[in-house]
Order: structure tokens, then sequence, then C-alpha cells
């Protein structure tokens, strides 16, 4: 049903229209009645609700409103009250912005006209005897500033008036000046008297109505101290009550896993402190119909069961079993081995290190800094526009972040070698499930790369590869990343981070892709990041959690693996940070089945036959493969001796900020805010980091400004920062179709000759 077009807002109208509310993950968006009135915003369910129940109000007085998108925005006081709103349209949420703003304007207004009288005020609810205490106190106040009113208004008309007298003082003594001694100099002397005497006049009346108001600011300036005072106490107040329940949350939390029934698998120490997962809307917000849900177990995809004991046979008795069993031409013992073992060249065996790395870092110091101090009033902001001190970094850049990914090259080494693509793909999807291995006990932020920091990673000795990394955009920051092996694969990926902070938990979504192509075969696959979760921000040990599915792509032959993260729920009966996948080829016949969990190892099956089994839950049919027995395709590295004291950095993080001679000017070993926090020196890195993002938003300021006076009249409105990264560009893949910065080449030739002209001061 259409409803009526409001009216453009005014200041002073009430207004009123229907909205659509965030809920909770469960509902999703609800359409709520808003009305607007006297600085308050409140809504209802329906409009016949005005008359008896309210569902919320916020005060804008001291509520910020932001824009989100087209028709999104949010409401907030601080933390306490967030609404995120939706709109029909553009044009609406227009004119409920106007209307919001003008009303916010006005609370404003009134609120400087009456707040100071709550000092005087009591704590609690006035009884019917203390009534009248506040409404006098107010009155008082009230008269005061009137009373200053007056006197400012006095003090403005003194100051015209000597400004006035003070001319025509300073006219007459310029023509006493130039007369000559005669009979009119009496006349003129009587003249500039008069004008002095009224100078002087109006001067002691300024003087007299500075000293009254100076007078009156002094005798009130205690009581709006404690005004501020008390404002002060109030917040830190509600601060602690909501740290308070916070805490009591995570009790009732740990109370009731304590009285659930799990089994033995179950119970991880690592995840005895865990909190659940929140939503996003307000956590107490009426639309939730007091129930609460937890997250769900996913019920499994399909099922693996031992294969028939016949498929165990030599290859030569198996090859002649029927296409219906899922079998390729290749024999299951060569598949199984060459899968299972695949044992490096002899030239891999002989690459020596041509440098002793280091294995330690300085241990992080023990500074205590509360995390929720700083986060609270960045809830819903993005990560990467949120001030943070070193002290919630770790010593390393996104870049070097990136590099890691290629601690367990070895895969890519393997898969390279392999002969059948269903093979390829199994070590490539635990390539991608490797990558997050590092990441189960690193809760800190790396640092934010300038727009320009570049990071390589030269192992071309000792194991075959090196990689590029470049910051390529700052708003929204984007890395791009080049590998490149002498077994003949090359990896390349360009990752922007979307982050948000909502409260007890942050989420940080990696867009864009990661391409792997092997020379040999020519296959070109491709896949994306799943989200990562950081847990516990308000209180509690802060935990990691990686969620979603990934789907790598064979975009020659057609072959997918399809990965599945499991998210971590209380009442799943599986492992946590549990991965399984299966390798199909293009017609969708399953081939292998992958399963393990993310942080420990991996492992395939090779399926023999399946088939349709019992329907799960919520009449879901899952698939049923007859699997061969499950052999490790990868397991993570043990940490170095003393991890945890050194930000429980693997070996390969370890050496990557490494001091290293012949490295670009741009690199991040050479970032001094970076280094700095390594060595231990915390506010000296906080006050660099502060150098560097200053200097970074000058340099940005200056390129904006030359883009203007570049661009011609006809394009005016049309300019933007247009920076352009120095060893990647921009270009189309015809494969996957997507567009990413593609490495360009002339970094290792620009090393090999020492020239970094090109490279810009960015630190």
């Amino acid at each position: 049903m259409s409803e009526p077009k409001p009216p453009t807002p005014t200041p002073g109208d009430t207004y009123k229209g229907w909205l659509f509310k965030w809920t909770n993950y469960i509902k999703g968006y609800q359409r709520r009645w808003f009305v607007l009135s006297n600085g308050l915003l409140s809504y209802y369910r329906t409009q016949a609700e005005m008359g008896h129940t309210c569902r919320g109000t916020i005060n804008l007085a001291t509520a910020n409103i932001a824009v989100e998108d087209s028709c999104n925005f949010v409401i907030s006081n601080g933390g306490a009250q967030t609404y995120h709103l939706k709109a029909n349209s553009e044009v609406e949420r227009q004119r409920w912005i106007t209307a919001l703003e003008l009303a916010k304007a006005k609370a404003v207004r009134m609120q400087a006209e009456s707040d100071d009288s709550g000092d005087d005020c009591p704590a609690v609810p006035p009884t019917s005897g203390q009534g009248g205490g506040c409404r006098n106190s107010n009155s008082e106040v009230q008269s005061t500033l009137r009373t200053l009113n007056s006197k400012v208004e006095d003090l403005t008309t003194c100051n015209d008036l000597i400004v006035k007298h003070g001319s025509a003082l300073q006219r007459s003594l310029s023509e006493l000046e130039g007369i000559r001694v005669g009979g009119d100099m009496g006349d003129k002397i009587r003249q500039v008297t008069e004008r002095a005497t009224l100078f002087r006049i109006t001067s002691n009346a300024m003087i007299n109505a500075c000293r009254d108001f100076l007078s009156l600011a002094q005798s009130h300036s205690k009581r709006w101290q404690k005004a501020l005072q008390v404002e002060r106490d109030q917040r830190i107040r509600l601060e602690e009550t909501l740290e308070q329940l916070a805490k009591q949350h995570n009790h009732l939390e740990r109370a009731f896993r304590g009285a659930t029934v799990l089994p033995s698998s179950f119970s991880n120490p690592a995840l005895g402190n865990k909190g659940g997962v929140p939503g996003k809307g307000d956590a107490s917000d009426e639309d939730d119909d007091n129930e609460f849900f937890d997250a769900m177990e996913d019920p499994a995809e399909f099922i693996t069961v031992p294969a028939d004991p016949k498929y165990h046979r030599s290859g030569s008795n198996v090859s002649g079993i029927s296409n219906e069993t899922g079998m390729d031409d290749q024999s299951v013992n060569f598949d199984e081995l060459s899968l299972a073992s695949n044992p490096e060249s002899p030239q891999s065996l002989e690459l020596e290190p041509v440098r002793q790395r280091r294995t330690r870092i300085p241990d992080k110091p023990n500074y205590y800094l509360n995390l929720w101090s700083i986060m609270k009033n960045c809830i819903g902001k993005e990560l990467s526009k949120i001030p943070m001190p070193v002290n919630f970094n770790e010593p390393l850049s996104m870049l070097q972040r990136l590099s890691e990914d290629l601690e367990y090259y070895e895969l890519l080494d393997k898969a390279a070698k392999c002969q059948s693509s269903l093979e390829q793909m199994c070590y490539v999807a635990a390539f991608t499930v490797s990558s997050y291995s590092t990441t189960v006990h690193r809760t800190g932020k790396p640092f934010n790369p300038l727009l320009g920091e570049t990071f390589e990673l030269d192992r071309l000795k000792e194991c075959g590869y090196r990689s590029l990394c470049e910051q390529v955009s700052h708003h929204p920051p984007a890395a791009a990343h080049h590998a490149m092996s002498e077994k003949g694969w090359t990896l390349r990926q360009e990752i922007t981070l979307a982050s948000k902070f909502r409260g007890k938990y942050l989420s940080i979504m990696p867009l864009g892709s990661i391409q792997c192509l092997f020379d040999k075969s020519n296959n070109h696959y491709s896949w994306k990041k799943v989200t990562t979760t950081v847990h516990n921000i308000i209180v509690g040990k802060l935990w990691i959690d990686q969620s979603g599915e990934i789907d790598v792509v064979n975009h020659k032959t057609g072959d997918r693996c399809h990965l599945k993260f499991a998210p971590y729920s209380y009442f799943s009966r599986d492992v946590p940070r549990k991965v399984t996948g299966v390798v199909t080829d293009k017609d969708g016949k399953a081939h292998y089945v992958l399963s393990g969990t993310w942080d420990e190892k991996m492992e395939f099956s090779r399926v023999m036959q399946s088939s349709k089994g019992e329907n799960g839950t919520e009449g879901k049919q899952r698939t049923v493969y007859q699997t061969l027995k499950a052999k490790e395709i990868w397991k993570k590295n043990p940490l170095p001796e003393g991890a945890e004291n050194m930000y429980f950095f693997s070996s390969l993080a370890l050496t990557l900020n490494e001091p290293e001679e012949g490295v670009a000017p741009t690199d991040s070993r050479k970032r001094p805010d970076q280094r700095l926090m390594e060595d231990g020196r915390w506010d000296e890195a906080n006050a660099e980091k502060q150098r560097l993002e200053e200097k970074q938003r000058t340099t940005r300021r200056e390129r904006e400004r030359e883009a203007v006076k570049a661009v011609s009249p006809s394009e005016e409105g049309a300019h933007q920062d247009n920076y352009q990264a120095l060893w990647f560009e921009k270009l189309d893949d015809p494969a996957s179709g997507e567009t990413l910065h593609v490495y360009k080449g002339g970094y290792w030739e620009a090393k090999e000759q020492g020239s970094w002209d090109m490279c810009a001061d960015i630190f």
C-alpha cells in the first residue's frame, strides 16, 4: 500500500513516517513507525501503538547521524543505543536526514540552555518534597544566563563607543598639530578635552562591564566545573556498567557451557574462554521478542564411509571397474602414491640457505592497555579508519602478512608436478587452507601499509621463489601481491580489506581474488578468502575464527573444489575449526574428499562411489561417498620455542622484518614505527606512527591539488586522487573475468642495479 508523501521538514515540525529498522540476524530489517518530536526520535511497531507502547527512544542532542549508502543510515548516541535504519528511496532517506539534523540542532540549543542545572538536582528521582529544588535551580541558572547575556551586550556597546570616540579623539589631535597659535586655540583645546573626557568615560564603563562579567563568571565557574564533573562521572559509571554486563554475559555463557553435555572431542583448551557470536542489532532490542539463538550446527552436506574392500586391490584389477564407481583411466594405487608422497625433486634437496635467518625477536613488552577503552567509540566504523595505538599491533605490516601465505609453498611445488588436474586441485585446496594456520593465535593487528609501501620476500636460493607486495590504494586500502617460483607456478592476488567493529566482535572481510597459474599444464586457478572474526573485544581472551565457503576453480578444465569453513558453535559435535571439501570435475562428479582443520592439518581420500543418502535435518538429502583410507596432505609446522612471547610468530614470520641490504627504500622493513615497536619502544613508535600518517595525508592533499590543476574546465568535478602503482598495473583477466593489479616487471632488475630513483619518499 502506498504511503502519502511526507512534507519537506521545517524546524520545529513533528516528522513521522515508516522506516525499516534492523532487529537481528534472524528477522533482519522490520518495518517500524517512527516519530520525530522535540528532539526525540521514537518508534512503534504500528501507528496504533503510539497511544500506549513506545518501543524505543533516542535523544538527538547527543546522537551521531551517519549515512551508509543511498538508503541506509545509522543513528547512535555513543554505544548505548544504535539504530540501523533503511528508507524506501534515496529521496525519502534525505528527507529524514534533513529532519533529523534540524531537530538535532534545535535539541542542542535547548540543552545548552538547561543542562547546567543538573548539578543541583539529586541523582535519584526527587520525592514530593524535593521536586521544587531542581526547578528553582533551573530558574536560577536561567536568570544567571540572562544576566551574562546582558553583560555581553553591554561590553559590545562599550566597544562600539570606544571605537567611535577614539577615532574622533584621534582626528582632534591631528587637527591640533596642524593649527597655528592664535585665537582659535582655545576652541580646539576645549574640543580635544571634551573628546578625551568622553573616551575616558567610555573606557571606564568598558572596564566596569568587564569587571562585572568576570566577577559573575568566576562566581559560577565552580558550579559549571561541578556539572562537568558530574557528566564525566556518569559516563564512567555507564562504561563500567556496560563492561560489568559483558562480564556477566561471559560468565553465563561459561556456566551454560559447563552445564551442557558435549562430546569429548568438543573440549578444546584453546576454546575454553570463547564467547558466543553476537548479532548486528541492539543487544536489548524489543524486536527480539525475548528469544535468543546461538549458532546452529549446520548439518554436513555429505557423509563419507569406507569403500568396499574390492577397491583396495591392485591397480590391474581396479582398472576394469565400471564408470559408475567414479573412476577415471588412472589406477587407484598410482594416484594414491602420487598424491600422498610426491617426493621432492633432487634439485629441491640440493637447495642450501645462503644466509642464517634469525630465530628470535625481542619479547613483547607487558604494557597493559584496555582495548575497550579505545574501541568503545568506534562501533560500526571501518577498521582502517580507527586510530589505533601500536599496543594492539604486531610488528609486521599487512604486506608481510600477505607474504606469509607462502609459508607452505611446498604444496604448490608438489602441485606443479602433478599429472592429473584433479590431483593438482587437492594440493591447491590444501594450500588455500594452510594460509589460515598462522592466524589461530595472532590477535594483533598488522600495520596498515602506507600508499606506495612495498615488501619483497626473496627466497629464490633457499626455496626457489620470490615475491613482491605493493600497497596500490589507500581508500579503500588495497594490496597487490605477485610470487613466482622456479618450480613452475605463479601466485598473484589483490586483497582489499573491509572490516566492521560491532562491539563484542570484529569482522574482517577480505575482498578480491587469489590466482595461481602453472606453467607446465597452463591450469589457471582462482579463489577468494573467507571472513575472519575476532571475538571477545570487550572482555575475555581474544580469539580468532574463520568461517565461510571457498570455491577453488580451475578455469581451464572446469574442475572445482568447494571448501567449507565451519563457524564455531557451542552445540556443534564436530571438532573446532573444521574444514571440509569435495573435488569435482566439470560434470560435477566427485573424485576426492578433503577434511581437517585450518589450524592443524588436512587429509584427503579418494572417492570410489557416491550415492544419495537419507534426508538430514531440514529435509536436505546428503550425499554418501565411499572413500579409500584418508591420508595426510598438509600438516602445520610447530611454532618456534618461546613463540608466546614473540606475538605467536611462525618461523617464517620471525624473519619477515629482519633488516636486509639492497631492498627498496619503500620496503616495510624500513618503516620506522614498525621497527621501534619490534624493539619494544612503543611510546616512540606511537609518535612516529602519527607522524607517518600525517605525512601521508599531506602528500595525498598535494596530489589532489595537482590533479585539480591538471584537469580541464570541461572535466571540472571529475578529478580524483589518480595515484598510479609503481610495480603493478590494472589489467583484465580473460580467464576469470576479473580486473586486478598484475605485476608489470622491473623491480628485481632495479634491485640488481641498485637504482631506486623512481621510488617516493614515504617514510
